[in-house]
């Protein structure tokens, strides 16, 4: 039975080789192809790319950063374009570069700086079709920063998408200073009132050396103040809400009232953790800071404030725009795509840069194989989610660099927390600074 049955198995097999050889369904190796098959093949081929150099350009970051990021990727993915990755420098900010007609693909800009250093420039280009054409979902991003964006221009387009890092705030605290007074660590999810019964013991003078109990980064905790509010009022010629500003005054200065712990200036108290000498400071997550190695530290959540949401402030992050120069405007927002794809920003994040995503795996992953983050409560960095957007101004309405802003409230903090001026006097001569830079900004378009 089973030679009967393999018999019938090669008979039925071989009569299947030669029906499929007549009918064109296949051949055997050295057969002869039929007519057009050959033809066929090669049209299945991809054809090449013509090679061409795109330009993006950076202005703040270093072209080895951007090369390490991005660069590997980028290759890989679009072998058929050399990227030359650009940042500014004397003579080689954006405006220099539009005069000389040196205008790049990509361009990565800032909430700051979206105007001056794009839109005003005529480059700006809305994302929005080539979103719908690739059906790219910017549910992808922690939805804060596509509201930021979209919000500031309130013109209903979209002219960037969310780059890492953003920079939210936290406390970072010496370890050896608290052990060396007994203090217990401070611990995620504290409030400011808390934090200022441990800034209390650890304020002292020992051995004729002055420690201080808390220190701060002034530009993040009133630029990114915990209630996301403006300082010029988004729809008034005026400052925004003074009396929430009485608030976050007043929680910020009694750590100054505390004996021993008085305010010198901002550049002091930004400087302070650095010298071990301080025992908490508030301020931003950056890669970019450098805390000398001999110092012991960890961070928690930045202290959340009664009456403000339980969220983090942040410095809000870069974003990605194309320029409507360009040649190759749809495949500069494939390159985005790529730029900010869930490989990249998981590498990005395993070294401490904070991600854009609202994917949980990659923010879990933060600092995992940084050298030093690895060490560290990272989990601090998100344990709050951002704060909403900052309002903006009106559409139409005149408004005020905002780096003159931060001058502005940062100065007059500091008159109130070294008692050159009471509190209604501070935010008073704010106000009547605020509608004088506006009226000399008034003055300027008139000019034009």
């Amino acid at each position: 039975m089973y030679r009967t049955n393999k018999a019938l198995s090669l008979f039925v097999c071989s009569m299947l080789a030669v029906s499929l050889a007549a009918c064109g369904g296949g051949s055997s190796p050295g057969s002869t192809p039929a007519p057009g098959d050959g033809e066929k093949k090669e049209d299945a081929k991809p054809v090449p790319k013509d090679p061409y150099t795109m330009t993006i350009f950076a202005p703040g970051v270093s072209v080895e950063e951007l090369n390490t990021r991005f660069g590997e990727a980028l290759k890989k993915k679009f072998p058929h374009i050399t990227f030359n990755f650009t940042t500014s420098s004397a003579g080689n900010n954006i405006t220099d570069l539009v005069s000389r007609g040196e205008i790049p693909d990509l361009i990565r800009t800032d909430i700051p700086t979206l105007y001056s250093g794009y839109l005003d420039l005529q480059l700006g280009v809305d994302l929005k079709p080539y979103i719908q054409k690739h059906k790219y979902d910017l549910n992808r991003f922690n939805q804060v920063f596509i509201r930021e964006i979209e919000d500031y221009t309130r013109d209903g387009k979209l002219y960037g998408l969310p780059v890492p890092p953003f920079f939210p705030n936290v406390l970072y605290y010496n370890k050896d200073l608290f052990d060396k007074f007994g203090v217990d660590y401070p611990r995620d999810g504290m409030t400011w009132d808390e934090v200022y019964e441990l800034a209390k013991k650890l304020t002292r003078t020992e051995g004729g050396t002055t420690y201080r109990g808390f220190t701060a980064n002034l530009t993040g905790m009133l630029r990114d103040n915990p209630f996301s509010m403006p300082i010029l009022d988004p729809e008034k010629d005026q400052l925004h809400a003074p009396e929430k500003w009485q608030s976050v005054f007043m929680n910020l200065k009694r750590f100054y009232d505390i004996p021993g712990n008085a305010l010198k200036s901002a550049a002091d108290e930004s400087a302070a953790f650095g010298t071990g000498l301080s025992a908490m400071a508030a301020n931003l997550h950056s890669v970019y800071l450098k805390i000398p190695n001999e110092i012991n530290w960890d961070i928690v959540s930045l202290p959340t404030m009664n009456g403000a949401p339980q969220r983090v402030s942040q410095r809000g992050p870069a974003y990605w725009a194309i320029t409507n120069t360009g040649k190759h405007k749809d495949e500069a927002f494939e390159v985005v795509m790529e730029m900010l794809s869930d490989e990249i920003q998981m590498k990005d994040a395993l070294q401490g840069i904070p991600t854009t995503l609202a994917n949980k795996q990659i923010q879990d992953a933060l600092g995992k194989e940084h050298p030093i983050y690895k060490s560290k409560n990272m989990k601090a960095v998100s344990y709050y989610p951002p704060t909403d957007p900052t309002v903006k101004r009106k559409q139409g309405l005149i408004d005020i660099p905002l780096g003159n802003q931060q001058s502005f409230i940062i100065a007059s903090f500091v008159d109130f927390a070294t008692g050159k001026d009471d509190l209604n006097t501070v935010l008073r001569k704010l106000d009547e600074t605020l509608k004088a830079k506006l009226a000399e900004e008034k003055e300027k378009k008139q000019a034009k």
